[in-house]
């Protein structure tokens, strides 16, 4: 399988960078075929300066970004939840990169769209800070954003992976959480 790993963590040193290294290491050894990015290495403006009056030209980590989306058969998004979604920098990467013409079109009538990327799946792998189902009860699910409102959208079935609480998990859960990802990684979801 054909595997697009994306680290939505700014600090590869991180719990989030830890688990994006072992699917990595797991999906390789099953034989899947790899691309990843980590969104600390990449450089682009993520903020839209004039929102979307006027689409700004795509850096060239950007358009590495939709050249790996386009590739994957499977998208593996690895970030930590904070503030109940997810980091500014991975948000204004898909403000910027997931556009008409690439993730989807609408319909000139503007009620429905065509999902330009169907056929696909993704996993997003977060950790929270707090209980997952407590996050769940109090706001929704923390994935809500990235899961239906991008990846769905533009047709990729996609599901979630919450753990927490991130920083008082002991190193027996934490071990639990790498058991269940390289899981994950060699089954290719």
């Amino acid at each position: 399988m054909k595997i697009f790993i994306l680290l939505g963590h700014t600090d590869p040193a991180t719990l989030s960078g830890a688990l994006a290294d072992t699917y990595e290491t797991h999906a390789r050894a099953a034989g899947h075929e790899l691309r990843r990015q980590n969104i600390g290495d990449m450089h682009f403006d993520p903020i839209l300066h004039e929102g979307y009056k006027s689409i700004q030209q795509l850096e060239p980590d950007l358009e590495a970004f939709r050249e790996h989306v386009r590739w994957a058969e499977h998208i593996v998004i690895v970030y930590p939840t904070w503030w109940s979604s997810m980091p500014a920098m991975l948000k204004g990467l898909f403000d910027r990169a997931w556009l008409p013409h690439f993730a989807f079109n609408f319909a000139d009538h503007g009620l429905t769209w065509t999902k330009l990327l169907e056929g696909r799946t993704a996993r997003i792998i977060t950790s929270a800070n707090s209980m997952p189902w407590l996050l769940r009860f109090m706001y929704g699910p923390p994935t809500v954003t990235l899961e239906l409102c991008l990846l769905r959208f533009a047709g990729i079935r996609a599901r979630s992976t919450v753990f927490g609480p991130s920083e008082r998990a002991s190193e027996r859960t934490k071990a639990r959480w790498f058991r269940t990802v390289e899981r994950l990684a060699r089954n290719g979801k």
